[in-house]
């Protein structure tokens, strides 16, 4: 079983690389296309952007899909919109095919989290999300940080190149590997939103749409943030890329594991507490070393968010629970894509050490949602406020 999840792991960090790819290639590709950082950043803005809106429009359209039929065919969109990437001619271009790439992304990161889970048994639920969300963090161990040492022999053509043969790889990996899972009950996209009223759900996408927004828009601009605070670029960067990583793929596991054992809220809160310190640390550091520790942190931090936000999610409505997940990563993918917006703005007109400090503050944005959403749910417990309304996910 661990087998089966692991190729679905495999297609996350495909299609993780292509979503933060542009982290690793940005100073090159914004010299070549002669565009500022801040314009190169919405290349992720347009990615993030497209998959939130995908996202829940495309699961009502393929609703009726196998999954297995479903994951691949999504995998196989995004190997389409890389190669058009490594081919587009101008910044339009690239736009474009970053949009078709986020559709297949869009479509396969909730439907491959819902396998899993199915997969994997009650017990197992945040865990099993988590080997498949490491892959992401893989992407950013792995992928990101090789990207910015191979943009230079290939340019950032060939890198987009070869991300599309990881996409097509994960394909036929999926195809081989993952049992056939029948398509779930068929529901519209109006009965999905009756599902997000329940304000328990709302609380969390918010968390999520805050804690993303902050970190990401710090991470899009790793480059030109590091340069000004820390005067790292090149394979030394690469390298405190590399240590964001680690520390990713050991948070989302630890996240996993926290979650299944001490439930949501806890992990949550001190996963999320974690971002603000390290992203406030690392707005005032002046030392590269220093900068490596908190990167690591931060990383551990950031990347155990994901997998008790997935499990509030599952528990909040289980039969529901592919279209709770949609909605998350849809809010996922909204801060990623105005965390280019954000965090270009604040490196336009601010010194770029500005750029944690902003982020530190969405991040907080988050703690505060977490911690009066606690309240409510306390007070619903105690039966001092009422419970959600009838038909929404208990």
């Amino acid at each position: 079983m661990f087998g089966r999840i692991s190729t679905l792991a495999l297609g996350a960090f495909a299609v993780g690389t292509s979503g933060y790819i542009i982290t690793g290639v940005l100073p090159q590709l914004s010299a070549e296309l002669a565009v500022s950082a801040s314009t190169a950043g919405l290349l992720t803005t347009s990615f993030a952007v497209a998959y939130a809106i995908g996202s829940p429009l495309l699961a009502v359209a393929t609703s009726r899909w196998g999954r297995r039929p479903l994951i691949v065919c999504a995998l196989l969109v995004a190997a389409l919109g890389n190669a058009c990437a490594a081919v587009a001619p101008d910044f339009v271009s690239l736009l474009a095919a970053r949009i078709l790439t986020a559709a297949g992304a869009a479509v396969f990161t909730p439907a491959a989290t819902v396998v899993a889970a199915e997969l994997s048994g009650t017990e197992r639920r945040a865990r099993a999300a988590a080997v498949v969300f490491g892959g992401m963090t893989i992407a950013t161990i792995v992928g990101v940080p090789v990207g910015s040492l191979l943009v230079g022999p290939l340019g950032y053509r060939g890198v987009f190149g070869l991300v599309a043969g990881m996409c097509a790889a994960a394909a036929v990996a999926v195809a081989l590997a993952v049992p056939a899972v029948a398509a779930p009950p068929k529901v519209t996209l109006r009965e999905r939103f009756v599902v997000a009223r329940d304000p328990r759900v709302l609380a969390v996408l918010g968390i999520t749409l805050a804690a993303s927004l902050g970190v990401f828009s710090v991470y899009t601009y790793a480059a030109p943030v590091l340069a000004a605070t820390v005067s790292v670029a090149g394979g030394t960067l690469s390298l405190l890329l590399f240590g964001y990583g680690i520390g990713g793929a050991i948070g989302n596991v630890v996240g996993g594991v926290a979650a299944d054992r001490f439930g949501y809220r806890l992990p949550l809160l001190a996963a999320v507490c974690g971002s603000v310190l390290t992203l406030s640390v690392l707005s005032v550091t002046g030392n590269a070393v220093l900068a490596a520790g908190l990167l690591f942190v931060w990383g551990v931090s950031s990347w155990a968010f994901n997998p008790p936000v997935q499990r509030r999610l599952i528990e909040l409505a289980p039969s529901a629970s592919g279209l709770l997940l949609a909605l998350n990563a849809s809010a996922l993918y909204l801060g990623i894509g105005l965390s280019g917006v954000v965090g270009g703005a604040v490196l336009d007109r601010f010194p770029a050490r500005t750029v944690p400090l902003v982020g530190a503050g969405l991040c907080l944005v988050a703690v505060v949602v977490h911690l009066a959403s606690g309240r409510r749910s306390a007070a619903v417990a105690s039966g001092a406020a009422p419970e959600p309304a009838s038909g929404q996910p208990r």
